[in-house]
């Protein structure tokens, strides 16, 4: 691993989600996280404050980076949930079958390699009604912002840790065996190829 890579980028990341317009979209999904929580890249605890602890019995949070996590301990010490960090990926998650009750994705599906095994470990750890609450960026609806995050994809893969601009976060949810029970989008303030927004809630199939 580089100097960029270990050094520069981790803290790039976490002024870049601890932004304003990101916080206040956190602030619409995060709270609504109930029992038995899993958040899946927790990165370095921008969800924490968002957390209710009279609905959240604890927080799960999965995170590959070991970097990431460092920058975490701010948070948790100040976190009013209890909360268990874990170093692992998306694609596979250490816990046991139906054990979770809500899944958050907040500004992770951007990034995970290949999100179809990740979403289907969703789909495995939830139990029986639970929710996937999720906050992303993704490919916008307008033709020409869409071309310019098709041909900026590849440079800012490498210069942004493996984010991508132009992931269809719809697509990939419903391909991965998930209902939409809600979904709103909205472009945030900010660099168009990089703020479209999609957050809601969606369930497995049964």
């Amino acid at each position: 691993m580089g100097i960029y890579q270990k050094f520069v980028l981790p803290h790039l990341v976490h002024l870049a989600c601890g932004q304003r317009p990101m916080q206040r979209q956190r602030a619409k999904v995060v709270p609504q996280a109930e029992g038995l929580v899993l958040e899946v890249g927790m990165g370095s605890g921008h969800n924490l404050p968002f957390y209710d602890s009279t609905a959240v019995t604890a927080v799960l949070g999965i995170e590959p980076a070991a970097e990431m996590l460092d920058k975490a301990t701010a948070s948790t010490r100040s976190a009013a949930v209890t909360l268990h960090r874990l170093r692992a990926i998306g694609e596979q998650i250490p816990l046991a079958d139906r054990s979770v009750d809500t899944v958050v994705f907040t500004f992770t599906l951007c990034t995970i390699p290949d999100t179809g095994p990740a979403l289907a470990e969703v789909v495995r750890v939830l139990r029986p009604g639970g929710r996937m609450l999720f906050c992303e960026h993704g490919l916008a609806p307008d033709a020409n912002v869409r071309g310019w995050q098709r041909r900026l994809n590849p440079l800012w893969q490498r210069l942004a840790g493996g984010c991508n601009l132009d992931r269809d976060i719809p697509a990939m949810i419903g391909a991965a065996g998930f209902d939409m029970e809600r979904m709103e989008t909205m472009y945030l303030p900010g660099w168009k190829p990089a703020s479209f927004n999609y957050w809601g809630c969606a369930r497995p199939r049964s």
